[in-house]
């Protein structure tokens, strides 16, 4: 018999085990049996229900913030980007709203993924693959492509039907007019990504006009045929075969987190039922294949957990619709912990278990990370400098019997206004500064540094030889016209021993 269209990888056909014909080793390739089961494309039917809705809510949000957020303008004044958020990369800066990121400053992108992994792993170890399910990107953009075919090609029989069908003119434009919808709405997926790292309204026009660069026409190019090849294409595959997160995710839960799953003890005996007859000695379940119908991985939840589970739940409202149809009791099918699912095989009350250890690891983790992100941000400098000594050469014997040493300091304004600054020496006695290419010295060096930039200067020291000899610590303190302390970095200078 053959295999129904939509079955998932429990249902799929298993490898032939029958030996290849011997006459004719030639065939060998054609015979042999296969390592692996042809995919079975699956045709998921539309379902309604209240976790159905809550997708279709998640989706609406979360592809508002995608397509709106670089549209958002935030004035940051003259000369400076109005975008809200944008990650410079020929500034190179990034921009969220009113915090500007300078390069040397990636560790608050690291907490931020860092952030995010915690709560994953927060989210995985209470409600199970609730991100796989809802708002992971390859599950947003499947449902969409999913609700456009839906819209041309119909539901799941007539999508199946039209499949098998020879091509035909019918066939010919609902196929190409729902290939030109995913091409448009994964251009659109690529120029989105691509306004998040240059201008949003300047790209867009320039994009449009023919006149952008090469690299964003590449980029703009690439992230459209990825997303029509995985949302389109590729669909529950990036699940089950390319995305490492199922493979690792059950180390996140215990018997206590809830996940999707079957209730057998109430369900079986599964098989068909018909109106008027008795319900003893049977299960709920009329084995209807509602929940396979309607699962965008193929799967049958009734095998119990299975990796290929994205925790969509939409098996749920097609089985409470059915629960409803034979007038059997909702929720054959649940959102449940497996403790739980143990408690109500042996008719005892159940136990929402939210605290437990690993949840309060993780949730301490995350509070732990989001108050030193908060407190970095808090202390946040608008003012870095660096003080490089130079090692070649070390030192200079001048003509008065002193010593030079040469260093480098770099000076980060990140306001957007010039600094006016005096840069000048402690704990070295008699020191005097010049910068390089000047023959006028003095204890104290005005410098200025431009608003948003990075001022470089060569710094020549000059003092008398200590008698100990070695190297003497002294510091670099920079001050503003007031003669408050701006800055204070300890260096060395270098002298015969």
């Amino acid at each position: 018999m053959p295999a129904e269209p939509g079955l998932g990888a429990a249902s799929r056909p298993q490898p032939s085990n029958s030996a290849p014909p011997a006459a004719d080793e030639a065939l060998l390739g054609v015979f042999a049996p296969s390592l692996y089961a042809d995919h079975i494309k699956v045709y998921p039917r539309a379902v309604r229900g209240a976790f159905r809705n809550i997708k279709w809510l998640v989706l609406i949000l979360c592809l508002g913030i995608y397509y709106i957020l670089p549209w958002l303008r935030w004035d940051r004044g003259p000369d400076a980007p109005s975008q809200a958020l944008l990650l410079d990369m020929s500034g190179p800066r990034g921009y969220f709203f009113n915090i500007e990121i300078w390069p040397q400053e990636v560790y608050y992108i690291t907490g931020l993924l860092i952030l995010g992994a915690v709560a994953l792993f927060l989210a995985t170890a209470l409600f199970g693959r609730v991100w796989c399910g809802y708002t992971c990107p390859q599950t947003v953009w499947t449902d969409l492509f999913l609700l456009v075919e839906r819209w041309i090609e119909g539901d799941r029989n007539a999508r199946i039907k039209l499949d098998g069908q020879k091509l035909s003119i019918e066939k010919f434009l609902r196929k190409t007019a729902k290939h030109m919808v995913w091409l448009l709405i994964a251009a659109a997926t690529g120029g989105a990504w691509i306004m998040y790292f240059q201008d949003a309204p300047t790209v867009t026009r320039e994009i449009l006009t023919g006149q952008s660069s090469g690299a964003t026409y590449f980029f703009f190019g690439l992230f459209t045929l990825t997303t029509y090849g995985l949302a389109g294409w590729a669909r529950e595959q990036v699940c089950t075969y390319m995305c490492p997160w199922p493979r690792f995710q059950a180390a996140m839960q215990d018997e206590h987190s809830l996940i999707v799953t079957y209730q057998g003890w109430r369900g079986e005996q599964r098989g068909k039922h018909k109106a008027g007859e008795s319900w003893e000695g049977r299960g709920d379940c009329i084995d209807c294949k509602a929940c396979v119908h309607v699962c965008p991985t193929g799967i049958d939840i009734r095998n119990g957990p299975q990796l290929e589970c994205i925790g969509c739940a939409l098996c749920i409202d097609a089985c409470d619709e059915v629960m409803a149809k034979v007038e059997r009791p909702p929720r054959l099918i649940d959102f449940i912990s497996l403790d739980n699912l143990e408690r109500r095989a042996q008719q005892q009350p159940t136990k929402l278990k939210l605290l437990r250890t690993r949840t309060t690891l993780y949730a301490s983790m995350l509070l732990v990370v989001a108050i030193v992100m908060t407190v970095a941000l808090l202390l946040r400098s608008e003012m870095e400098f660096t003080v490089q000594q130079v090692r070649n050469p070390l030192y200079v014997a001048l003509s008065d019997g002193s010593l030079r040493n040469g260093y480098v300091v770099k000076i980060s304004n990140k306001t957007r206004a010039p600094m006016e600054l005096q840069l000048g020496t402690a704990r070295l006695d008699g020191a005097e500064l010049f910068l390089a290419g000047s023959t006028e010295r003095s204890t104290m060096l005005d410098v200025s540094i431009a608003a948003d930039s990075v001022g470089e200067y060569h710094v020549f020291v000059k003092s008398a030889r200590s008698k100990a000899g070695g190297l003497i610590n002294f510091d670099f303190v920079l001050r503003d016209r007031a003669g408050r302390e701006a800055g204070r970095l300890q260096s060395q200078f270098a002298q015969p021993n």
